[in-house]
């Protein structure tokens, strides 16, 4: 079958092909589109970078794909763009991979040591990484791939090492004890690192026993395995129940220990028994309690989660798994009153999901007032949310900011750039190579800190390090160039999801003004989730996960890009569905199908040159063109992808493959006109569809992209002078085929010629213009145009236009015969229906999706009435 014949477009044929073209040519590179750069126009956003462990999800489809939209039309817009690639090590995430795939052995990392370890670690990064980068191939976006950068890559790795050593320097960084969140498998977590979600537990109610035999109080906690870290319990200082025995001391449970009752606002009267166990080195509010009283920090597990020595007999043995014996000793020896089920929020590692626990550790911290300049700067309008509400929760999250964490009790990652002196107990940050002796005493006994940073530290200067800032010389002329810093930063934009606000957009926020003393960037595009058809979050168990590549095998990568931009409203979280997706693939073959009508009537198609476009039709076309062009240009800028994905829509499907071309087949002359405008439409949709629109772009313009350049280097389409007077005819000569249409089914001709309508316009208009299309579009042999109606006829009333067709020589009986039957059989069932929703009865018993079907019924009953009841009268019946 020949090319224009087919009728359906075969993606797979084109997508792998085509994209190895465009990546060997170059052309998502800087100089990509050198020959229409326009002087002093640059452009660059950053691709966050995902995770060597990670595996395409609709979640990056979406990000990478608006990105691809504006960094396409950048490119096109005759931008020197610069879209930066590259992966995150992900250090959590990573290492418990290779821990796993050892114990499938059954070793563990200790075992085989550090080194041994990280060399899997590497192993994994770069199968792991090649994978996830290739998946981004299929969607066909086109960063800058030359340029992709891994973030423990060698010139990313200086760049931390000379943060890290300014920020020390300054004092920004510092090291203490302080009470953390503490992963017992993963080690330390920053806040944000931490997930709450309900969970069913129980309340355990204990008796302390007073010092002097007089009696006992009560705790109630959620946590008896931590008891044995008490140094005191507390009451509320106004509680009258206790006030007599604050100053007393009781004895700890199974293990006889003095403690004191002390008196403080911090309780809440109200929960429990009112009296509260204080731990304070193992619950954050304790913490604060124990600084202001000046009591004991008992530590009772190590950082593995085993109990230790202060928990007497349950020394040894892992805190969550001595729960239940704790309670049963407590038991039998008389210390338990009750336990109560309870209901309350439990804190998560985000990784491996095991519970956190507060944990008094030497760490090493960004002081939280690092950030202050950064809020500040935001605030004074130096960059710009979209949506512009996530400022609110940006500031919501920073006015209760604590010190940052940044040390991690792991292998993988970069290791800490502190030495430590075991001559004189110097410590220092440093940078570049690893020093060999002490800076201070000169001996050549060091050893570096063993802990890595936090991954979110490494990926905070994603906007400059990938820029060349502090590489030193690594990569210099490959990754990265002399002048990238000047002509790339600040970057122009940021896309990203919301839920990675705190973890990344406010660490680039900060270090970036810390660092380079500028913001990283003034436009900040936070969108929403992408959810099932039903707005449910898409998770395994639930089963309604929705892969992209299967996707993209399935649909298209194109159908799969438009899919998202049109449903990528700011602000509202994107129900996605096989329905739309389906629209979308439609979307293209309609595309496929207008190009082979074009070519069944020209071998090829010039360029567009307005002043070449004469024929009224092609005038029309290309002022809604001019049009089409102004707004989608217009949402673009303002990151509107919906709504620039929407008009692109309604002008290829709505406006020129149904009329254009629809109304050309009475104005053959027009077709040319038509194809250059087709044609030039392809550049309009290419950063939305890439592959189709090149696909189509060579087609129409009889080429082949194998020996001719890619539409993605062309010129984006600029708009126009619009011909408000040519718009108005033909929408008027439209108004009047759909009238006719109508009128024709009122009098059974459906579909076939007549020979006669009436057509009455409510202005003046062209005649001689209208009347080919109408006549031809409308199958009427002569149309006439009156001022009014004539005798013994049907009319249709549209909103410019009223449309008559005789009846003189047309038996009306059984066409009045068949719409009064109708009618009547629709007013039954309203009635029925009607009845039945009246009917309370009914309404409270019945299911509550019947009743709605029911009430679905007859509103459609409802609405056909109407219009039975409108064509009768049209009739004079």
């Amino acid at each position: 079958m020949s090319e224009n014949g087919k009728t359906h477009y075969d993606p797979k044929a084109i997508e792998n092909d085509y994209y190895r073209t465009w990546e060997e040519r170059g052309y998502f590179e800087v100089d990509g589109n050198a020959a229409i750069q326009d002087e002093g126009k640059s452009f660059c956003i950053m691709m966050p970078p995902p995770n060597v462990t990670g595996h395409l999800h609709i979640g990056h489809a979406l990000t990478f794909t608006l990105q691809d939209i504006i960094v396409r039309y950048k490119r096109m817009d005759g931008y020197k763009t610069l879209w930066q690639p590259g992966t995150d090590h992900a250090g959590i995430a990573t290492q418990n991979v290779v821990e796993k795939q050892l114990l499938e052995q059954g070793k563990t990392k200790e075992e085989i040591g550090r080194e041994a370890f990280l060399k899997l670690a590497w192993k994994q990064k770069e199968s792991s990484g090649n994978a996830i980068t290739t998946q981004l191939r299929r969607l066909g976006v086109s960063p800058a791939w030359s340029r992709e950068r891994f973030t423990m890559d060698e010139g990313l790795a200086n760049a931390v090492k000379k943060a890290f050593k300014t920020m020390y320097d300054q004092g920004w960084i510092v090291q203490g004890n302080y009470m953390i969140n503490w992963c017992t498998h993963d080690g330390a977590l920053s806040d944000i690192e931490v997930e709450y979600e309900e969970s069913d537990g129980k309340l355990y109610h204990i008796r302390y026993p007073l010092s002097d035999g007089s009696g006992h109080v009560v705790v109630a906690t959620t946590r008896p395995e931590t008891f044995f870290g008490d140094t005191a319990v507390m009451v509320h200082p106004e509680d009258e129940r206790y006030k007599d025995l604050v100053g007393k001391t009781i004895l700890l449970p199974l293990i006889g220990r003095e403690i004191p009752i002390i008196a403080d606002e911090h309780v809440d009267r109200e929960f429990g028994t009112g009296v509260v166990k204080v731990t304070p080195a193992h619950d954050p509010n304790d913490y604060e309690v124990g600084m202001r009283h000046g009591l004991d920090f008992i530590t009772v597990f190590d950082e593995n989660g085993i109990l230790n020595e202060f928990a007497g007999e349950f020394a040894g043995r892992e805190r969550l798994e001595a729960r239940e014996a704790i309670v049963k000793k407590l038991d039998e020896e008389g210390f338990l009153e009750k336990v109560e089920e309870h209901r309350h929020q439990v804190g998560h590692c985000y990784r491996c999901k095991n519970v956190v626990e507060p944990y008094i550790s030497r760490q090493w911290f960004v002081k939280k007032e690092f950030a202050e300049g950064a809020v500040r700067r935001v605030n004074e309008g130096e960059a710009r949310f979209f949506p512009e509400h996530w400022i609110n929760s940006f500031n919501a999250w920073m006015r209760d900011l604590r010190d940052w964490c940044i040390s991690r009790q792991l292998w993988w990652g970069h290791q800490i750039p502190v030495m430590y002196c075991d001559e004189c107990g110097h410590q220092w940050a440093f940078e570049g190579e690893t020093p060999t002796t002490c800076e201070k005493c000169g001996s050549s006994k060091i050893h570096q800190d063993p802990d890595v940073l936090d991954t979110w530290f490494s990926s905070g200067l994603w906007p400059f390090s990938t820029l060349g800032w502090g590489n030193g010389e690594a990569f210099k002329g490959v990754k990265w160039f002399e002048s990238d810093m000047k002509e790339f930063y600040p970057n122009s934009l940021l896309i990203t999801g919301f839920d990675i606000l705190f973890f990344w957009v406010a660490r680039m926020l900060m270090m970036g003004e810390k660092l380079t003393g500028e913001l990283p960037f003034p436009h900040i595009y936070l969108h929403a989730l992408v959810k099932d058809e039903k707005g449910q979050k898409m998770s395994k168990s639930k089963g309604n996960v929705i892969d992209p590549l299967t996707m993209i095998d399935r649909y298209s990568a194109d159908a799969l890009r438009f899919t998202l931009a049109v449903l990528a409203v700011q602000g509202r979280d994107i129900k996605l569905s096989v329905e739309k997706l389906e629209q979308s693939r439609n979307f293209t073959n309609k595309l496929y199908n207008a190009a082979n009508y074009l070519l069944m009537n020209a071998d090829r198609f010039d360029d567009l040159e307005a002043e070449t476009i004469t024929t009224p039709l092609g005038r029309y076309m290309l002022s809604r063109f001019y049009m089409a062009v102004e707004e989608t240009r217009g949402y673009i800028e303002q990151y509107r992808f919906n709504d620039a994905a929407t008009t692109l829509y309604r002008f290829l499907w709505g406006e020129f493959c149904d009329w254009g071309i629809e109304l050309s087949k009475a104005s053959r002359e027009s077709v040319a006109e038509l194809g250059a405008i087709y044609k030039e439409s392809m550049k309009l949709l290419h950063p939305f569809m890439p592959y189709i629109t090149e696909y189509l772009y060579q087609r129409l313009g009889g080429t082949d992209l194998q020996k001719s350049a890619s539409i993605m280097i062309e010129r984006y389409p600029a708009s126009g002078p619009v011909d408000e007077r040519i718009m108005a005819d033909f929408a008027l000569a439209i108004e009047a085929i759909v009238s006719i249409r109508r009128c024709k089914t009122l009098v059974d001709k459906g579909n076939q010629r007549i020979e006669k309508a009436y057509v009455k316009f409510a202005g003046p208009i062209d005649e001689e213009l209208m009347r080919p299309f109408i006549e031809k579009l409308a199958k009427v042999d002569e149309v006439i145009f009156t001022e009014t109606k004539p005798e013994k006829a049907v009319t249709d009333v549209g909103d410019h236009v009223e449309s008559y067709i005789s009846t003189a020589d047309i038996d009306m009986g059984p066409i009045v015969a068949r719409m009064t039957k109708q009618k009547e059989k629709l007013e039954k069932e309203i009635m029925k229906l009607g009845g039945m929703l009246k009917n309370e009865k009914f309404v409270a018993n019945a299911p509550a999706h019947v009743v709605e079907e029911n009430r679905k019924a007859l509103a459609e009953a409802e609405r056909k009435l109407e219009k039975i009841k409108a064509e009768l009268a049209a009739i004079g019946s």
